[in-house]
């Protein structure tokens, strides 16, 4: 057979796999590879093979090969039949003995040295040696070596800024501390021609900055450039309307507390993409907290129709059963979620919460510590931790459950509840003003509670002008709090301005007339002003009128 006949068919092989019609694909690779022995053709029929998802046949073709311990497609692609197979530790021994070093800098280059036949001839190509650290990260992710498994996918990234797999799965499945990951990011090599994808790169990572920081990575990528490429005339690039850039300023929102401005965003991405599904499990969260039960339900019954085999669809029936508070059944929900993927983070804390609302602590506890131990750069599971022995009254061993997380406003929070409890007010004073200080964005009625404490706090320690000013700007954020109203009440009540206390003790009793503490206040303070009158100030007016 001629060469050109050759090549033609090898141009049918290549436009088979592009119309996904492997079986012909095969058949014709097949010839070729029989005709040439050519180690590329070989190559193409083992490419066509595994596409085929014939993995254990395409396994054995390449290693019956000699090529293929020295040519590092062959291996990886090798390594990719043994993946689909399940087989790990035989992917891992395929993939060689590399080391990696604490820092995910490969510290063994004799793979460098290996062949590497048939190279594409992209502008573009990602790095053979990224790709195959990221499947050993895979590997040892699915024998459970998350310690092995964190310095591989970084490695991966090192490798190659363009390996976005790696990094997805260091971020999803929260490997990496906030630090960390912005500490990966500055190590990253990219290219002149990529400065947009480190931009977009630091949008994905945990966003616990200032809004001014965060809002500015935003606009970098929004902003429309000339694009130079076309020469007769600029064309106007932007990533404004992006779904994912989109979906990442939707989690930042859920992030700041701002959630109905992050479900409205959502719904709208939604409208635009509907199967687009980090922007999913973005808009359940929103929808969470807002107590949208009936969209819960709507997402959760299309979820399980079009995706009945992922995870986050019995995450979404979890969350309906949750909002409209039939705990049993959200368990059994979150937990058929973790069963389907294990790396879920948000299924893992929706359990625990769902035993923890039942006060089962310690199958939340259980819950939280799982959480806690897979995904080491999430922390939230310890936050949840601290709170649960709280709830328990465990103040010290609260205190000691220390965060993973030094940016996010609400670990301050919560240690400063601890302070409280344990009737410590200056350091409860300095907790939650750390906390407002660490807010991204502006005050939203998410921190109407924080202000709250903050001044229960300075009213414990005789503080009261100070208290008094919190209180009246924890009203500002919310005027549906009972706790605002009643703190408020009584520090005026200290005060001795008992017309202000009465006033605001019935207000806090329209929310709950039968509140104790208010009803007892209120008594006293009706007795007080009859005995020292309606108001000091107005009663030396009046007796000065009579002089």
């Amino acid at each position: 057979m001629r060469e050109e006949d050759i090549e033609r068919l090898r141009g049918v092989v290549r436009d088979c796999v592009s119309k996904h019609l492997y079986s012909s694909a095969i058949f014709f690779a097949d010839k070729v590879a029989a005709i040439t022995s050519d180690p590329a053709d070989i190559y193409m029929q083992a490419q066509a093979l595994y596409l085929g998802r014939h993995y254990r046949r395409a396994f054995h073709l390449l290693n019956a090969s000699q090529i293929v311990l020295r040519d590092l497609r062959f291996r990886y692609l090798a390594a990719k039949c043994l993946e689909e197979l399940k087989e790990w530790d035989q992917c891992l021994l395929m993939l060689g003995d590399a080391k990696v070093d604490e820092h995910g800098n490969i510290t063994d280059t004799r793979e460098c040295n290996s062949m590497y036949l048939d190279k594409d001839g992209e502008d573009r190509e990602i790095n053979i040696l990224s790709a195959i650290c990221f499947l050993r990260g895979k590997a040892y992710e699915a024998l459970e070596n998350h310690a092995q498994a964190r310095l591989w996918y970084k490695a991966a990234i090192k490798a190659d800024p363009l390996c976005y797999e790696a990094l997805e799965c260091l971020i999803e499945n929260h490997m990496l501390t906030c630090d960390e990951e912005r500490t990966l990011l500055s190590y990253l090599q990219f290219g002149p021609e990529d400065g947009w994808l480190s931009s977009f790169y630091s949008c994905l990572i945990k966003k616990y900055d200032k809004e001014n920081v965060v809002e500015a990575k935003f606009r970098e990528l929004e902003q429309s450039e000339p694009n130079t490429k076309f020469s007769d005339k600029s064309v106007l690039c932007t990533l404004k309307a992006n779904t994912d850039l989109l979906a990442c300023k939707a989690e930042y929102y859920h992030q700041c507390g701002e959630y109905q401005k992050c479900f409205e965003l959502t719904s709208e991405l939604l409208e635009k993409d509907p199967f687009h599904l980090k922007c999913t499990l973005v808009h359940l969260a929103a929808a969470m907290e807002l107590g949208h039960s009936n969209e819960l339900y709507l997402m959760a019954c299309n979820l399980v129709k079009d995706y009945p085999q992922k995870a986050l669809s019995w995450f979404a029936v979890g969350c309906y059963y949750y909002c409209i508070k039939k705990y049993d059944q959200a368990r059994r929900y979150f937990s058929k979620a973790t069963s389907l993927d294990g790396t879920f983070a948000s299924a893992w804390i929706g359990y625990g919460n769902a035993y923890a609302a039942q006060e089962e602590g310690d199958h939340a506890m259980s819950a939280y510590r799982t959480a806690a131990r897979l995904f080491p750069g999430y922390h939230l599971p310890t936050l949840y931790i601290g709170m649960e022995y709280m709830r328990t009254h465990s103040f010290k061993l609260a205190e000691q459950a220390k965060s993973i997380c030094p940016s996010d406003p609400l670990v301050y929070n919560e240690l400063g509840v601890v302070a409280y409890h344990m009737k410590e007010y200056k350091k409860a004073v300095q907790w939650f003003e750390k906390t407002l200080a660490h807010i991204p964005s502006s005050l939203s009625e998410m921190w109407e509670s924080t202000i709250t404490n903050l001044a229960h706090s300075l009213r414990k320690l005789k503080r009261c002008n100070e208290a008094i000013a919190y209180y009246e700007r924890a009203l500002a954020l919310s005027t549906r709090s009972l706790s605002t109203y009643a703190g408020l009440a009584y520090t005026y009540h200290l005060q001795n301005n008992y017309t202000a206390a009465i006033t605001y003790y019935h207000k806090a009793l329209w929310f709950k007339p039968d509140n104790q503490f208010c009803t007892e206040m209120l008594t006293l303070a009706l007795a007080d002003e009859s005995r020292h009158g309606i108001d000091p100030i107005v009663e030396s007016r009046s007796g000065g009128l009579f002089i």
